[in-house]
């Protein structure tokens, strides 16, 4: 009886890290600098890093959370709306891991990583 038990929490860990995916936020950095926390993202969206250029030469950039519709679109926005005069023009790419849209160089899947090990030492404690 312990052994199904077992065998079921190993499976629900597994399926429950996977859920939910998390990202780096970052609501709005110019040049390097990017004040980034982590947020939990809603269903159906992914995690994106934008980069742009406000007033036509200086770099920004936004982390976070995005509806899967919108990913991998360039986003133009204006001021006052209904204007031609442009604010600032950003390109919106995605990523499905958590913590993907981290700087370069880190490595995402960790979580991802130590669950599945966790799950295979679970499964060949119960065999």
């Amino acid at each position: 009886m312990n052994k199904i038990i077992f065998g079921f929490f190993a499976v629900i860990l597994y399926f429950a890290a996977g859920q939910a995916l998390e990202c780096y936020e970052c609501k709005l950095g110019i040049g390097s600098l990017c004040y980034t926390t982590k947020k939990t993202c809603d269903v159906g969206q992914q995690c994106f890093s934008g980069l742009g250029k406000a007033a036509g030469f200086v770099d920004i950039k936004m982390k976070g959370c995005l509806e899967v519709s919108k990913c991998n679109t360039t986003e133009q926005v204006n001021f006052p709306a209904d204007s031609s005069t442009q604010v600032y023009q950003m390109i919106k790419t995605c990523c499905s891991t958590d913590l993907c849209n981290s700087a370069p160089g880190h490595f995402s899947a960790v979580g991802m990583a130590f669950t599945t090990i966790t799950s295979v030492f679970m499964v060949k404690f119960l065999i």
